[in-house]
């Protein structure tokens, strides 16, 4: 198949859009392949559409080889069924919510685990139907606060979501084990350089869940990982390696002094260290000694807001993604000026665990603050703050919470060294989900001894159209885009550089040649000068770049490798056969 830019809807552009920040929102609107409708909202453009269709295809055909089934459930949906899971209210505001004429409440679908369940509730009855495994490849609706970075992060997006019944948890672990070997699979086709983290399940509920993370400076993501032993987690979902409890006896009793200016960590460890404090000897105090306690309000979904304390060492911040993470799926807020009005007992920049637990403030720690642990913090007066106190003997928490940030250096939850971050992408992300859904709706089949079995399930998602951007991240370079050739929209790009009638007519049968042997041939045979066009496929970043020009008088044409920047020329006669060697080697 041949195109012609002469006839291309394209229009490239020199200079980056403004709101751009990132290379591939940049690269991806001066190249043609998208443009912006409105925030977080694109249109795909040719180019940009090959694309995203090349990368559904690699998708499709990895699903597909694990037993897959496609179908297409639609994107307006009732309210119902999301009212029986309480969706309809946990996603808060990132859901798309409309009424029809007569009132009646419908959403634009985030994610469908209900009406897949719904489905097979409705289609299947008995064991011999089971195991199933169905997919789609459909648009998804997310009123994002702050759409960003182009395509990476949009209020419409497409997206690749599975979903396996079984009969029993053995079943559910074969399908997530076959989803997560056909996901490596799917990006290694695609070129992508990812990791596997451990992740939280989040508004989706289930027990294991795992993402995979395209690494890139511009993710949103943190995770971590440690060299010695291949753990790797999202931030979110990082277990902290608590110390041993220590012993209380002979421990002094905790007392209160006198802490003028100090509602800070930095002013209270300037404080202790010169006090001379007695339990700590010749040794400085550090913010690592002192108790932070953070003073926030949740709200479960529809319900009151409560107030709620946690306590973290000084030195550490709380994450508020971590923090979300843990308290999911309730909303939260640090407490304002009218919420420590409304309760004098807290006295902002002196609050300690006593006036909390003796007013019925729930009150979380880090699960560093372990048994024995003595800490500075505050005493609940202005000005004072109480040293020595110790964990288990003078206040004892409602619990623990995963809160605080997570740090290079920090140990390993597995033991086995120290941990480093980075930043990702997320790219895909695959839960077992169990029975939540299966519950809410009663989706039970007859089994094997005519009693009703419940269904298990597994979720699996990947972000079709997140992942156009995301190789255009990885792969790009200082001039344009470079499509591995699995994804790229054409194969070889064939440039007619001379205007010469011999060389035009030269380019016109190469590229029908090339055609001819299964290549697909994008051929600028526009009247822009070479310098155009040199520029415009440098930019456009087709894998194979052919240059018929001055050299086709002396009968060879130049081969161009975008990835590698190499040229060679070839000998007309054998060029196409060439061309299409070096394609099929870079797609092995």
């Amino acid at each position: 198949m041949i195109t012609r830019m002469s006839e291309l809807f394209l229009r490239t552009l020199r200079d980056d859009p403004a709101d751009a920040e990132v290379p591939s929102h940049k690269l991806l609107i001066r190249a043609g392949y998208v443009r912006a409708v409105g925030p977080g909202i694109y249109s795909w453009l040719p180019l940009g559409l090959r694309v995203l269709r090349k990368i559904e295809n690699v998708v499709r055909s990895e699903m597909n080889a694990i037993g897959g089934q496609e179908i297409l459930l639609p994107a307006l949906l009732p309210r119902a069924p999301y009212e029986t899971t309480n969706r309809w209210t946990e996603y808060g505001d990132t859901l798309f919510r409309l009424q029809d004429r007569r009132n009646n409440d419908y959403l634009l679908g985030p994610t469908h685990e209900e009406l897949f369940t719904l489905m097979v509730k409705g289609e299947y009855s008995s064991y011999k139907d089971l195991p199933v495994l169905l997919y789609q490849i459909q648009t998804k609706y997310r009123d994002e606060a702050r759409p960003r970075a182009g395509i990476l992060r949009g209020r419409e997006f497409v997206m690749k979501d599975s979903y396996s019944f079984d009969l029993d948890d053995d079943g559910l672990k074969t399908a997530y084990h076959h989803h997560r070997e056909a996901y490596q699979r799917i990006f290694n086709r695609l070129g992508i350089d990812y990791v596997i983290v451990s992740a939280v399940s989040g508004a989706m509920g289930g027990s294991a869940s795992e993402e995979f993370l395209a690494e890139s400076e511009v993710g949103e993501d943190t995770f971590v990982r440690c060299v010695e032993s291949g753990y790797a987690a999202n931030v979110e979902a990082v277990i902290t390696r608590a110390p041993e409890a220590l012993p209380i006896e002979g421990q002094p009793p905790a007392q209160v002094y006198d802490t003028p200016d100090a509602p800070t960590i930095a002013t209270l460890v300037d404080w202790a260290n010169s006090a001379g404090l007695p339990q700590f000897g010749d040794r400085a105090v550090t913010a690592a000694d002192t108790l932070k306690n953070v003073l926030l309000k949740t709200r479960q979904p529809g319900g009151e807001w409560e107030l709620l304390g946690i306590g973290v060492p000084g030195d550490r911040e709380v994450d508020e993604k971590r923090l979300g993470a843990a308290l999911e799926p309730a909303e939260f807020a640090l407490l304002d000026d009218a919420d420590f009005a409304a309760n004098p007992f807290l006295v902002k920049g002196y609050v300690g665990p006593k006036a909390l637990l003796d007013n019925g403030i729930r009150y979380l720690v880090d699960p560093r603050v372990v048994f024995g642990t003595s800490w500075i913090t505050g005493a609940d007066e202005p000005n004072k703050h109480v040293v020595g106190l110790v964990t288990g003997r003078d206040f004892t928490p409602d619990g623990t919470i995963e809160a605080a940030d997570v740090r290079d250096g920090d140990p390993s939850p597995d033991g086995a060294g120290v941990l480093t971050s980075a930043r990702g992408i997320e790219i895909g992300h695959i839960f077992q989900l169990g029975r939540k859904y299966a519950d809410a709706f009663n989706a039970d089949v007859l089994g094997e001894n005519g009693k009703p079995v419940r269904l298990t399930m597994g979720s699996y998602g990947i972000g079709v159209s997140r992942l156009v951007a995301v190789i255009a991240e990885q792969q790009h370079d200082d001039i344009g885009l470079r499509w591995p050739a699995s994804v790229a929209p054409f194969d070889v790009h064939v440039v007619i550089a001379n205007k010469d009638a011999g060389a035009r007519s030269g380019a016109e049968e190469l590229a029908a040649e090339l055609s001819g042997l299964g290549l697909e041939v994008l051929l600028d045979d526009r009247t822009s000068s070479p310098g155009v066009k040199f520029k415009d496929a440098e930019l456009l970043g087709m894998p194979w770049i052919v240059v018929v020009g001055r050299g086709w008088a002396d009968g060879v044409v130049e081969l161009r490798n975008r990835f590698s920047g190499e040229a060679r020329e070839l000998v007309v006669a054998g060029a196409a056969a060439e061309v299409a060697a070096a394609l099929s080697a870079s797609r092995a």
